[in-house]
């Protein structure tokens, strides 16, 4: 498809909104809806703006008992109080809900639901999924998610090595990735949480009008990935892929997100069929676009980062324009990282220019 010339009319603002970089956020006069933009982007890998925080909108519907327990709802009405969050996930894993982290962990007063992953046949119970009430929650959240945006469910707890974590506590799960015991039982639960995934996957197309999902799995610390590539490969390799490929048969989106340093496994992602993921801000986001960009968006931060406190206004345009002339290639997709150590640049005239310099760019392409 064609990319659409550029007009300076774009540049109209038509509302202004909550930016997840703090302050608002203006959203132009687009020449295309932003999640007709979206689709563009990570489906067609033909983008005509540089995105942002305008385009996509996560969804956390409570019909999932996991959004509940985990204390991370987005959907219509009222937010549910703090109170209401913690308490068992789809699997009847305990939750306590931390105030000041703004969070969940499991219970520690709880046993683990697995000591080995050969228990995994008597003691998993398996969620009925068919009983939730789907017909409300899509009619709460029809008018919602017809509003022009892209929206993604999130499955904020994964079903590979973040669903171990649950069950059975982080030196548990990573003793069981390397003992020859249990390796047959950790991949027969693997593939059956997927399937799982893959069941809710079609649940949430048959009652909402959404684009893609988002799934979390973290896979490292602020200084390595938790295990190695050889683990990644043998053990979450094929099922992420089996997720992924049944999504893309539906015509829709995946995004990873996975925090930690672990810019060494962004080939598992692109080999497993993510079409987007963001980097934390201890990866080298610039890098990892270069070199993976053709197979997987990637959230990108700018390396020459100004001071907004006390850059002009002409300063902060010209980073923006520097961003976009001197980082972005063609064939190569990427959007401005929601990333923490992004926030500051992101400005209102940061913000106007990368999209007047990323329009003019794809304009041309």
């Amino acid at each position: 498809m064609k990319n659409i010339p550029f007009s300076r009319e774009e540049l109209k603002v038509v509302s202004e909104e909550p930016s997840f970089f703090g302050g608002v956020k203006q959203v132009y006069n687009f020449p295309i809806t932003p999640r007709e933009e979206c689709m563009r982007t990570y489906m067609d890998k033909n983008p005509d703006w540089l995105m942002s925080d305008v385009e996509t909108v996560m969804f956390m519907p409570s019909v999932i008992p996991d959004n509940i327990a985990r204390g991370s709802c987005f959907e219509a009405g009222d937010p549910l109080p703090r109170e209401q969050f913690g308490g068992k996930d789809m699997f009847g894993v305990k939750w306590v809900f931390v105030d000041i982290a703004g969070g969940s962990m499991e219970d520690p007063n709880e046993p683990r639901l697995l000591t080995d992953a050969n228990e995994w046949p008597e003691k998993v119970v398996w969620p009925d999924i068919d009983s939730w009430d789907w017909e409300g929650s899509a009619e709460r959240n029809r008018d919602l998610l017809a509003n022009g945006k892209s929206f993604e469910l999130v499955f904020l707890n994964g079903p590979w090595f973040e669903r171990l974590l649950s069950f059975m506590g982080f030196e548990t799960a990573a003793m069981a990735l390397l003992d020859d015991e249990q390796e047959d039982a950790l991949k027969a639960l693997l593939h059956k949480t997927t399937d799982l995934y893959i069941r809710l996957v079609d649940k949430a197309l048959e009652y909402y009008d959404i684009d893609g999902f988002m799934v979390h799995d973290d896979w490292g610390s602020q200084k390595a990935p938790f295990f190695s590539e050889a683990v990644a490969r043998e053990f979450f390799l094929p099922e992420m892929k089996r997720y992924n490929d049944h999504i893309h048969s539906k015509g829709k989106y995946s995004e990873l997100h996975s925090c930690g340093h672990i810019e060494d496994r962004c080939n598992i992602f692109a080999e497993a069929g993510f079409d987007i993921w963001a980097p934390m801000p201890m990866n080298n986001t610039i890098d990892l676009y270069q070199k993976y960009g053709d197979k997987i968006s990637i959230g990108l931060v700018y390396d020459r980062p100004f001071d907004p406190a006390t850059a002009s206004e002409e300063e902060q345009r010209a980073a923006a324009r520097d961003l976009v002339d001197r980082l972005l290639e063609p064939g190569k997709n990427c959007f401005y990282s929601f990333a923490y150590n992004a926030k500051g640049m992101m400005t209102p005239a940061f913000r106007q220019e990368l999209y007047i310099a990323s329009r003019e760019k794809f304009s041309k392409q």
